[in-house]
């Protein structure tokens, strides 16, 4: 007897599908080059070890704009039409590559191809947002298990090419990044342009004209310093990528007993986890108000992970593993939490007028944290010793309580009822929770 398995309806309809794909094909094709950035441009471009740090920095750094740009476009412009531009720009800056030699050739390529990641990043998130409307939580937990796939997918591949090491190779394994923009782009280019809340949808999603006379205030992100209160202590936040990242491979192998193997493997914990609880969890950011209320069990995560890794000093070799599989799962499920929580807050707290603009300064948090936590892991955190480790789960966790009590003083102001009496809100429904960001959008079905 066959007993039928229903998956539950991805969010988004046929273009949010679509994007789930297009995010398989970019980070399948971003896991063939990250694993080999580095050698390439050592083995390739010519340039010592300490040359290709100074180019990945430099080029990482002049990135940074892509997030707050991409969003400030796609506040005036069709976002499909922008994340299309944007994935050509991407194409093209990786192809341009091959034929680049030298620092001076290569940095403005890299910066290019730096800035088109973060534009992209923050076009595909309000994608989702706009197409997933109230569901977004649970399509950003779909979303990030397709892109850990799409990652292992090109790493693993990597890994067997590198397996063979030649210069051909690396050239190949480029030239499949630059070609996985390019299928991105025709994918995006298929995909109808989802409702903005700036715009009055009629007929195939097209916009309304402007009523004569009136210009509708837009709301500025850079003077909200509520909002970029919030950004900071997500930048903050942000620093779990780092420590998994950075901070726990040179830990393993400098400071601690526990096989030089579990650098790497500690990867492949983190991957499993997200792929396989990441849609599970995704109920932390079911709301604006769960999420908030979330952030306390991101703080007691925080806390557990710098303590873990700080415990792995301990001259046994089995408990040094056991305490470093723990730090990486704490800091895992960590990943898993905060990132539901940080989709959901970064777009709930944004006026729907200026939602690009304020995803996008929101998208600087994470470039913030990626610049300078290698620095702050490898200065200040290893360099200190287990006090070091335990010091950054409690200034994160510390972050994470300060971010709620702003995040819920926050909310009390956007969630003021509107069009009652002071008596009639009193007897509002308290169970019911106000959606504080789904564009209000008329569809006509002509």
């Amino acid at each position: 007897m066959r007993i039928p398995i229903q998956l539950p309806p991805i969010p988004g309809g046929p273009d949010g599908r679509r994007m789930l794909w297009i995010n398989l094909i970019d980070k399948t094709g971003s896991g063939l080059w990250v694993a080999v950035t580095a050698l390439y441009f050592v083995v390739i471009g010519g340039l010592g070890t300490a040359q290709a740090g100074l180019l990945l920095g430099l080029g990482g750094a002049a990135g940074i704009a892509g997030a707050p740009v991409a969003g400030r476009l796609a506040d005036r412009l069709p976002l499909t039409r922008v994340l299309f531009a944007v994935q050509l720009l991407r194409g093209a800056s990786s192809l341009l590559l091959l034929l680049a030699h030298g620092f001076w050739q290569l940095l403005p390529l890299v910066a290019l191809g730096s800035f088109g990641e973060r534009a992209a990043s923050v076009l595909t998130k309000l994608f989702a947002a706009r197409v997933a409307g109230p569901e977004r939580a649970r399509y950003q937990a779909v979303q990030r298990t397709v892109v850990n796939v799409g990652y292992t997918i090109g790493g693993l591949g990597a890994s067997a090419a590198l397996a063979i090491g030649t210069s051909t190779v690396y050239r190949a394994l480029l030239l499949g990044d630059a070609l996985s923009f390019v299928l991105v782009a025709a994918l995006v280019a298929r995909c109808a342009e989802p409702p903005s809340a700036s715009r009055t949808v009629t007929g195939h999603l097209a916009a309304a004209p402007p009523v004569p006379g009136h210009v509708p205030p837009v709301a500025n992100p850079w003077r909200d310093r509520g909002y970029l209160a919030y950004a900071a202590l997500d930048s903050a936040m942000f620093l779990y990528g780092c420590a998994l990242s950075v901070g726990m491979p040179l830990w393993i192998i400098t400071r601690t007993d526990a096989p030089h193997g579990l650098a790497a493997a500690i990867f492949v914990v983190n991957t499993v986890i997200v792929v396989a609880f990441q849609v599970r969890l995704s109920r932390y950011g079911r709301s604006p108000r769960v999420a908030a209320d979330s952030l306390r069990r991101v703080a007691v995560w925080f806390l557990l992970s710098g303590a873990a890794t700080a415990t792995a000093v301990v001259h046994t070799r089995w408990t040094a593993t056991a305490a470093v599989l723990a730090a990486a799962v704490a800091f895992t499920v960590v990943e898993m939490i905060q990132s539901a929580v940080s989709w959901e807050l970064s777009v709930a707290l944004a006026p729907d007028d200026a939602q690009g603009a304020y995803v996008g300064v929101h998208g600087l948090a994470q470039s913030t944290s990626r610049c300078i936590g290698p620095l702050l892991m490898t200065s200040v955190v290893i360099a200190t010793g287990p006090a070091g480790w335990i010091a950054l789960g409690a200034v994160l966790a510390a972050a994470a309580l300060l971010q709620r009590r702003l995040v819920l003083r926050r909310l009390g102001g956007l969630e003021r009822p509107t069009g009652r009496t002071a008596g009639d809100a009193g007897t509002a429904d308290a169970g019911t929770e106000p959606s504080l960001s789904v564009p209000p959008i008329t569809v006509s079905e002509h």
